[in-house]
């Protein structure tokens, strides 16, 4: 049987509350239409992401994995990667951003984070450039931005292409101009990835994913691929697969997608009142920007031993997560690479937390939470 929290972690129906009517009104228009695969629903989603992130086109997909999947197989048909190619991705981050590589038959360069940022270190991505890279996976984890001059320089330098793994930063700003102007994480690279899993700061019921691209052609290429490969009805340009978007989601979605900055402020007064609270010297506190450079899909502490604060924390009514206790290199599925030096990587798996900054949690609540924190000792 579950544990009952007094200061639950995440709770779904609570985040879908405020939405609940319009929401219903929009999946009884989705049922009375009769068209429950492709159609209006979805054209209309589709058209608002590709305002939303500052890019010409998106295209709805079944998740984030294969959003990012779709991506670089359209690449491949496209004759832009090939099998072998080289995809710098960052170590920290969860599997699905190195899954969508391998699937490909395209080889991870594992490039350590930067420990204050916990995203990509681009400032030695370079080191890791060869003749045989062909792009850079950039992953806004937890939230925050993982773009600069820096990536940029290297990226155009080399001719890498740029693909961003935005599953949990929809709605986050860069401070850097992307490759095209847009600074709207998602937009800033040649395509980007986004999730809509349930948990995410916009969630559907249920999976869901799309592609954002400023390259008409790649759009086209996913466009088909998500459904079997077919450019138009029993028309097969390429051995596809069915990652289609359905209408009802995108309904859902859509009702959703307009209140993105309104979720992610939320999210960010519950960081701001974590960082100016918290005063445990044990408890590294995440970096903080007061900027939309960061939309807090988590609130990441980082603290030595982990399971004790853990534990401390739930004795006091605190339910608490770990995003992610083991690193893609260190899979079973991916041994291949267990033998590499990632020891900051490593050392973030191990010690990482994540804490209650979902509307689930009332700010008035935060106070209470951060006394728990405070009073934890090694």
């Amino acid at each position: 049987m579950k544990k009952e929290y007094k200061y639950p972690f995440l709770r779904l129906s609570d985040v879908n509350a405020p939405y609940r009517d319009a929401m219903s009104r929009a999946m009884e228009r989705v049922l009375d239409s009769g068209q429950y695969i492709g159609g209006p629903e979805l054209t209309v989603f589709e058209d608002m992401l590709a305002q939303h992130t500052q890019a010409p086109y998106a295209v709805g997909v079944t998740n984030g994995l294969d959003a990012l999947r779709l991506i670089f197989r359209a690449y491949k048909e496209l004759g832009m990667l090939k099998d072998g190619d080289e995809v710098i991705v960052p170590a920290n981050t969860y599997v699905a951003s190195v899954l969508a590589v391998t699937d490909n038959d395209l080889v991870p360069v594992f490039v350590e984070p930067d420990l204050s940022t916990l995203n990509l270190d681009t400032s030695i991505v370079e080191k890791h450039v060869t003749p045989r890279t062909r792009a850079v996976l950039t992953v806004h984890l937890y939230g925050r931005v993982c773009w600069d001059e820096t990536l940029a320089d290297v990226a155009r330098r080399h001719n890498l292409i740029v693909v961003e793994d935005n599953a949990q930063a929809i709605g986050a700003r860069a401070l850097t101009p992307g490759l095209y102007g847009s600074y709207v994480s998602g937009g800033l690279g040649h395509a980007g990835a986004f999730s809509f899993y349930p948990t995410k700061n916009i969630g559907a019921l249920g999976d869901g994913g799309a592609v954002v691209t400023h390259d008409s052609r790649l759009a086209d290429a996913v466009r088909a691929l998500r459904n079997y490969g077919s450019d138009r009805q029993y028309h097969n340009i390429y051995k596809g697969l069915n990652c289609r978007l359905d209408p009802m989601k995108a309904a859902v979605l859509a009702v959703k997608l307009p209140y993105t900055d309104a979720e992610n402020a939320l999210r960010r007064e519950h960081a701001a009142l974590y960082e100016r609270l918290i005063s445990n010297p044990v408890v590294i506190k995440p970096l903080w920007t007061a900027g939309a450079e960061c939309v807090w899909h988590q609130y990441v502490v980082r603290v030595k031993d982990r399971d004790r604060f853990r534990a401390w924390l739930a004795d006091r009514g605190v339910e608490t997560a770990v995003h992610y206790a083991v690193p893609p290199h260190l899979q079973p599925c991916y041994q291949e690479y267990a033998h590499l030096s990632l020891p900051v990587t490593v050392a973030i798996a191990d010690t990482v937390v994540s804490l209650p900054v979902t509307r689930t949690t009332p700010l008035s609540d935060i106070p209470d939470i951060v006394a728990a924190i405070n009073s934890y000792r090694e």
